[in-house]
């Protein structure tokens, strides 16, 4: 088992958890029902990719080390980019930071491109090692 993808796996889950729970509970009443469905998939494919994260984890011995580190690195970088934008544009009325709408924008798209970059290493690495 690779403890430092489990550890990464477990701290995205913990986070995904707490940003759930905030915005079912904390924003639901403050933001409109359209920026608390696009939290909620921010929360969604965190969770995902959370559990993606910790089957790399688990998977430890049967993965080469240098495409599970790189589907770890996508998927990471997926949640940053992709739920992390849509947390920040579910909330820009919120946190007065409607101006970097344009920047929050395209970053959204490159964390979904990252998502699918793990999943596609995981996949080519499955077909080369059977």
């Amino acid at each position: 088992m690779d403890r430092r993808t489990l550890a990464i796996a477990a701290g995205v889950m913990v986070v995904g958890v707490m940003l759930g729970a905030f915005g079912a509970h904390g924003l639901k009443p403050r933001i409109s029902p359209e920026a608390l469905a696009n939290w909620h998939t921010a929360v969604l494919y965190q969770f995902v990719h959370g559990l993606a994260l910790f089957g790399i984890a688990v998977a430890g011995d049967r993965l080469p080390p240098g495409p599970a580190r790189l589907a770890r690195t996508f998927f990471l970088g997926g949640v940053l980019c992709f739920s992390g934008s849509l947390y920040l544009l579910s909330t820009r009325d919120l946190l007065g930071i409607q101006g970097i709408t344009s920047v929050l924008g395209p970053i959204t798209p490159v964390g979904g491109l990252l998502y699918m970059g793990g999943w596609t290493v995981l996949m080519v690495s499955a077909l080369r090692r059977s």
